[in-house]
């Protein structure tokens, strides 16, 4: 018994002195980093170019009809003056019937003169055909020429008090139509033409045009734009159409024509705009319905012309929309080039 409490004894006293001896390690912390998934780049969205102001869009305009303008010069003192235009048009005045504040000119006079036949330059230069109506409203005009016609001497306005003639020929625009009148160009505050009918009411405006031999011989005794036309005769029921620009256009800084399928020498204007809508418009309801038609919106971007051109079928009351993926950059001749490729 007594061995046996000795060797408990002893035992223990192993299990203690080991117990005493045993150095417990040192535990470092853990740190959990924790694991980041892998995130696929988001693509970069295409920047959105800034939308121009209403001067940057108006330069486009100015710069196409100052590249249009023809000049010539001759002395007042000849008496009569001719002159043959790039596309053929003989323009004849009388000299003496010239003015400078009210006094007969004499010495170098220059004259100034545009002619438009296409809707490529109608368009760039912002010389729709749109006339005014007896209610007020506005339609569409079949041109045989817009023409512009100013004289000047050392930068002063001079004065006409007797006729001058256009000869045009009248293959420029299809051939010769007896329909067609004399309209003279009203510019509003914005720069946009709207041509308003000779009447011949004025008895100091004696004006007019014929037809014969292939020639519209226009005459006249003012200076300014005239245009020879005729409004646009459709039976079909007519609607008012709308289209809807991209955000950051308005009438102020962009433009919407309508080119008609087989009116080559025809421009139309939607010349009302809704702030609220956002939408372009003409609020007179004359488009007729099924008319196969352009659709042509223009605006500027870096110093060149943004376009889109849609083709559609007029149906009542119709939207129609333009995208910011529809807009293209391009070039004041290719767009006069791609307007005037339509049909």
């Amino acid at each position: 018994m007594k061995r046996r409490i000795l060797l408990l004894a002893a035992l223990s006293l192993f299990a203690f002195s080991t117990s005493c001896d045993y150095e417990r390690p040192e535990l470092l912390p853990v740190h959990n980093t924790p694991v980041t998934p892998e995130v696929p780049e988001t693509p970069e969205t295409p920047e959105t170019p800034d939308t121009p102001t209403q001067a940057e869009f108006n330069a486009l305009h100015t710069a196409a009809l100052e590249n249009l303008k023809q000049q010539f010069t001759f002395d007042g003192a000849d008496g009569t003056a001719t002159f043959v235009s790039e596309k053929g048009v003989t323009i004849s005045l009388y000299t003496s019937c010239l003015t400078k504040n009210g006094n007969p000119v004499t010495g170098e006079v220059t004259l100034e003169y545009v002619e438009l036949f296409n809707r490529g330059n109608m368009l760039t230069a912002n010389r729709p055909t749109m006339g005014l109506m007896p209610n007020g409203d506005k339609g569409l005009l079949i041109s045989g020429g817009e023409f512009y016609i100013n004289a000047t001497q050392d930068g002063v306005q001079l004065e006409m008090n007797c006729g001058m003639q256009l000869t045009v020929p009248a293959s420029l625009t299809g051939g010769e139509d007896n329909t067609m009148t004399l309209w003279f160009g009203l510019i509003d505050e914005s720069g946009n033409i709207v041509w308003d009918e000779n009447n011949n009411e004025d008895p100091q405006q004696e004006a007019g045009v014929g037809a014969e031999g292939g020639n519209y011989y226009c005459y006249f005794n003012h200076f300014g734009w005239t245009n020879v036309d005729r409004f646009y005769n459709d039976p079909r029921p007519k609607t008012t159409i709308y289209v809807d620009v991209p955000e950051g256009y308005d009438n102020t800084n962009s433009a919407v024509y309508l080119a008609y399928v087989g009116e080559g020498s025809a421009l139309a204007l939607l010349d009302t705009y809704d702030e609220e809508t956002g939408l372009f418009s003409e609020h007179y309801g004359l488009i007729p319905i099924g008319l196969e038609c352009y659709v042509i919106f223009v605006s500027e971007q870096d110093g060149e012309w943004t376009y889109a051109i849609k083709a559609v079928t007029i149906v009542e009351d119709q939207i129609i929309t333009i995208t910011d993926a529809e807009l293209d950059s391009i070039t004041k001749a290719e767009l006069i080039a791609a307007i005037d490729a339509l049909p």
